[in-house]
């Protein structure tokens, strides 16, 4: 088997390790004997929506976004298309909220986002800063960092990533963190996210090649040094 990835915006949105998720997928899946393409896609370079089978954004500050929102906003109906053939996505903080409808800052233009997810984001006052635990719907748990003043709501057609434990996650009001709908997912946990969340990290490889591969049921590995890290997580302070 081999996995697909295209790391989007790789030089313009990679801040606060989020680069470290393309490594953990890499090598989790080499560790399995899965071979493993990645391709960072800049400004204005093609991505084939029939060829690969994950898309990963990572964060930025408003003048990142700036720069890619016009770009990621002509990629739209490729991006909807790769939707449709069954790739997965994660996109973090900057990624995630131009995953949505719009976002808007404190200073210029509303920036267009695409739609992928039923979300809108708008600058809030207070910095929402520290350590993050999420429970998921099937009682996991899921551990990071948020660095951000973007509030992010959901709309009636996407579901949260998990409740809040500790932190703020989308908003700071209604105790969700981040967004999924179907094999789209967003969330504002830097750290970075995956490596210290290994069984998340094997949805999405697993999710992202059954889009070629039927009944894709991935070898167990040794994640001792994972867990250790995301149970030394769950101890910190807020």
């Amino acid at each position: 088997m081999e996995l697909r990835i295209a790391h989007l915006y790789a030089r313009f949105l990679n801040i606060y390790g989020d680069r470290g998720n393309i490594i953990a997928l890499t090598q989790r899946a080499k560790w399995r004997n899965i071979d493993v393409t990645v391709s960072a896609i800049g400004l204005d370079q093609e991505a084939d929506p029939e060829y690969f089978d994950l898309y990963f954004i990572g964060g930025g500050q408003d003048k990142q976004q700036q720069i890619i929102a016009q770009d990621l906003v002509k990629r739209a109906k490729h991006l909807k298309t790769a939707v449709d053939n069954g790739a997965a996505f994660l996109t973090i903080c900057g990624g995630y909220q131009l995953l949505g409808h719009y976002y808007k800052p404190h200073e210029g233009e509303e920036l267009k986002g695409i739609s992928l997810i039923d979300a809108y984001t708008v600058a809030g006052n207070r910095r929402m800063i520290g350590n993050v635990l999420i429970k998921r719907s099937d009682d996991s748990t899921l551990v990071g960092f948020e660095n951000h003043s973007g509030k992010t709501y959901l709309g009636k057609d996407v579901q949260p990533l998990g409740k809040v434990v500790v932190g703020n996650g989308n908003n700071g009001e209604d105790g969700a963190e981040g967004a999924q709908s179907g094999k789209v997912y967003g969330t504002y946990l830097h750290g970075s996210l995956l490596p210290k969340n290994p069984q998340f990290c094997d949805l999405l490889i697993s999710q992202a090649l059954s889009r070629r591969y039927a009944d894709v049921k991935l070898e167990p590995l040794d994640d001792t040094l994972e867990n250790q890290a995301h149970k030394r997580a769950l101890t910190l302070p807020a």
